[in-house]
């Protein structure tokens, strides 16, 4: 199929779907491969090499599609996007393209230089990732050393080219003490967002439950934080906030629920509900290689196996909130149930939830260990 003849059935294709509104968004893991090894890293165990990954060409076929399906927001991520050697290139595609581009990035990979043609490409904004709130620590975290200076470095090249900055930190229980001083660290690199964002048990995170997992305690310090910041730094800093899933009373409306909102699409073209929806191994993905990302979106398996409620299963079924929390995450189901349609352990209704509590408390009360950090390097 040709790159026009798969727009003409991106275009056409969701006439007859109606009840299902296109997505707002595209993460695009460009790549999985990164200089940093953070051991909560969102990318699967099973890392897609770089003869796997989708050429120039393909990406921007893929950027056009999801703007002809009505994409707004474009999210240029990976592993580390600065990684390939055309992400300027795809950012001026996008760009053209009338997409909103969101560098998600460590900074490493970055030079002032590239940072400056990347704003003449059309960036629109650029999300840093944060560590930690000094360099012991932030190097610590991503196993990188020297990754700090570069991320401050960079933060002021973002600066001068007048391009938006938010900052992402993800806490857990080796950093979350730091948080008061990673806002005023926010502040001063001129951020006007900053994403505080409780790590996710998936993935590498899984593997490292001991060593990242919280204490109450901490979490009860960071939530009073978060409030008492939110008030200090009003119109300074927008601050967004995932709290700790595992210490919840309800889970989160994960993704906005499932194929309502956004989509990813990893580095070898295969398209996802969301970043960890690969752990469920019942579903079956397509690839972007072989289908049109409309008619994935709104005909996929994978998409349509969660959409709605008719797959519920009770205490959700019957539930008050399962048009606010769409009964929680479906791999986390998966993870902590071994069923991917059971209420997300998380929620106090779920019958599986003085099992999440226990294991929380063990793995917050201890001695944290080594990171089993996440592996690939650029090649």
């Amino acid at each position: 199929m040709t790159a026009i003849q798969s727009l003409e059935r991106t275009a056409a294709a969701p006439l007859e779907a109606p009840r299902i509104p296109p997505p707002m968004a595209l993460l695009a893991e460009l790549t999985h491969r990164c200089p940093l090894a953070c051991p909560y890293c969102s990318n699967p165990l099973q890392l897609t090499g770089l003869r796997e990954e989708l050429t120039t060409e393909e990406w921007i076929r893929v950027f056009a599609e999801a703007a002809a399906l009505g994409i707004l927001h474009l999210h240029l991520s990976g592993g580390e996007p600065a990684s390939r050697r055309d992400l300027v290139d795809l950012t001026k595609a996008a760009a053209d393209l009338g997409l909103y581009t969101n560098l998600i990035t460590s900074g490493v990979g970055l030079t002032e230089g590239r940072v400056q043609q990347l704003s003449d490409a059309g960036l629109d904004h650029v999300q840093l990732s944060l560590q930690g709130a000094n360099a012991a620590m932030a190097d610590h975290v991503g196993g990188y050393r020297g990754g700090y200076e570069r991320k401050m470095a960079v933060a002021e090249w973002v600066r001068q080219a007048g391009i938006p900055l938010t900052v992402n930190a993800v806490c857990h229980k080796q950093n979350m003490d730091q948080l008061d001083e990673m806002l005023d660290l926010a502040v001063r690199l001129g951020a006007r967002r900053i994403e505080i964002a409780t790590v996710q048990f998936h993935g590498w995170a899984e593997r490292n439950r001991e060593a990242l997992m919280p204490t109450q305690e901490q979490v009860v310090r960071t939530n009073a934080t978060v409030a008492a910041a939110r008030e200090r730094l009003k119109g300074v800093l927008v601050i967004d906030y995932v709290p700790a899933d595992h210490h919840s009373t309800y889970p989160k409306a994960c993704m906005g629920g499932w194929g309502r909102i956004g989509l990813n699409v990893e580095p070898s073209g295969k398209v996802l509900p969301c970043h960890a929806a690969s752990t469920i191994p019942s579903l079956r993905f397509d690839n972007v290689r072989e289908r049109p990302l409309a008619d994935i979106w709104y005909r996929g398996d994978a998409f349509n196996a969660f959409r709605g409620d008719a797959w519920m299963q009770e205490p959700c079924r019957s539930c008050e909130r399962k048009h606010i929390d769409f009964g929680g995450c479906r791999c986390q189901a998966m993870a902590l149930a071994g069923d991917p349609a059971a209420t997300d352990p998380v929620c106090i209704r779920s019958p599986l939830r003085p099992m999440l509590e226990a294991a929380a408390a063990s793995d917050g009360a201890a001695t944290p260990g080594a990171f089993v950090y996440r592996t690939m390097k650029p090649q």
